[in-house]
């Protein structure tokens, strides 16, 4: 087995992952929109592909098979032992969902939720250490916590983590090594939707992924408009799952 020398800084976002009930549909649109392939993923995820860019990964997708399961996007972070970080999960007031599990010889993850009920993951990563490019046009470039405590989910996330925060507009920043890695917000416009994680992908035009997300049956759910990261719109793909675009030229 090759040496693993890519592994992410515990607490960075170095993975996202969607479960849907039609895995199909998915591919076409997500591929379509943001020009991925993919390729097949560890098989005790159950029916699980790795979209890819150049060859390279990005993201997971996989098929639910819990009748009424939310079509919804996860961000994992990395750590360096998940058994470990898991266990400061349950310490903290967090709830573990899943695992910690072994991913074939790809790594180790476990699925939990915080104390306000927001769902994350958490990976050990071995032969696949996770996202394989940075923030480019079709790949993860950030991700933001929508909560109604900051300050709580800002407490929990520093434990379990490791990690520090800072004061950003509009809410904190989760930093890593003194850079900021991803985004804590008090979520007015949760509107009583449970706290979440927000994926954002980094695209070359907003307004025109927008467009193109709603003929290829996704809704836009908020137009595209200028953002403390840059020109960003909020969409949701053909099976109800939210997710956001934001303009490259936006990204630091």
């Amino acid at each position: 087995m090759p040496a693993v020398t890519l592994r992410l800084a515990q607490g960075t976002p170095c993975w996202v992952s969607l479960m849907t009930d039609d895995l199909p549909g998915s591919r076409a649109f997500y591929g379509e929109l943001l020009g991925w392939d993919f390729a097949p993923g560890p098989g005790p995820l159950g029916e699980y592909v790795r979209a890819r860019l150049g060859g390279e990964s990005v993201a997971g997708l996989g098929e639910s098979s819990v009748t009424g399961f939310p079509v919804q996007w996860t961000t994992y972070f990395a750590v360096d032992d998940a058994d470990r970080a898991t266990q400061s999960v349950r310490e903290c007031g967090g709830t573990v969902a899943v695992g910690p599990l072994q991913a074939e010889r790809a790594g180790r993850l476990a699925i939990a939720s915080d104390v306000s009920g927001a769902v994350f993951g958490l990976w050990q990563g071995e032969e696949h250490p996770g996202r394989e490019t940075g923030p480019e046009p079709g790949g993860p470039a950030w991700a933001e916590l929508l909560t109604p405590d900051a300050n709580g989910a800002a407490a929990f996330y520093r434990a379990v983590l490791g990690v520090s925060a800072a004061a950003a507009e509009g809410g904190s920043a989760l930093l890593v090594g003194g850079r900021p890695v991803a985004g804590i917000r008090r979520g007015d416009e949760l509107r009583g939707h449970p706290p979440r994680w927000r994926s954002h992908f980094a695209v070359r035009d907003v307004d025109l992924t927008a467009r193109r997300a709603a003929e290829l049956g996704g809704r836009v759910l908020v137009p595209p408009q200028e953002t403390v990261r840059g020109r960003a719109a909020r969409l949701a793909d053909p099976r109800g799952g939210h997710f956001s675009v934001l303009e490259a030229r936006g990204l630091t």
